[in-house]
């Protein structure tokens, strides 16, 4: 795990992310930072009506996530060995390509280009896929009330919005970790499976693991 100072883990809604980036950082003496949604005003309102509440749900997001992502990572903490984070900002970009209208898609990527800038770059970008009824499934056992109406297609849209963003890239380190045949939450087996891979060294590009 030394190999990467900052490893970003990304996924759809229910993939895990926030469940192995805990993991990691406890077994690993890693500084974790979490994505803080809960708080959101607009994210019960979005489910409801997304088609009136996208554009401020998408821009309070982004606005939270730069200045946590800003104050976390500008922040060094001498006892911990690495940095792993449940999110990247560019998951900004992902959901409002999916959620918002095209005028208001163009005004928020001007937004959003002067922040990403701004940020560095996980060392390690990792992106657990999980298989839409998994995902719903994972959604059903926590029990989030407001996210009990994501419907399918909202997750395939998700879903395909992380692929497109993932075949464009050319200057990050990212692996793709399919997790459809493993449960790292119930079996400790899988979650050392995932922690042998997360230990390789990797290069540039796109690296795909399917166990």
């Amino acid at each position: 795990m030394l190999k990467y100072n900052f490893i970003a883990i990304e996924g759809n809604i229910g993939a895990g992310k926030t469940t192995l980036a805990s993991r990691i950082a406890h077994d690993f003496n890693a500084k974790l930072i979490l994505e803080q949604f809960e708080d959101n005003p607009f994210l019960p309102k979005f489910y409801k009506e997304p088609d009136k509440y996208a554009f401020p749900l998408e821009m309070s997001f982004l606005a939270a996530r730069f200045q946590q992502l800003k104050d976390e990572l500008g922040a060094r903490d001498l006892f911990k060995s690495f940095t792993v984070s449940d999110y990247f900002i560019i998951k900004s970009l992902i959901f409002a390509r999916k959620t918002l209208a095209e005028d208001e898609y163009t005004l928020y990527t001007r937004f959003f280009n002067i922040i990403y800038n701004q940020l560095p770059r996980p060392d390690l970008l990792v992106y657990l896929h999980l298989e839409v009824p998994k995902l719903q499934n994972n959604i059903r056992l926590r029990g989030r009330p407001y996210e009990q109406e994501i419907t399918d297609e909202y997750l395939d849209k998700i879903q395909s919005g992380y692929f497109d963003f993932i075949r464009h890239q050319h200057n990050l380190r990212i692996l793709i970790l399919d997790t459809n045949n493993l449960d790292f939450v119930k079996y400790e087996s899988d979650y050392n499976r995932i922690i042998e891979v997360l230990k390789k060294d990797y290069s540039s590009g796109i690296h795909r693991i399917t166990f």
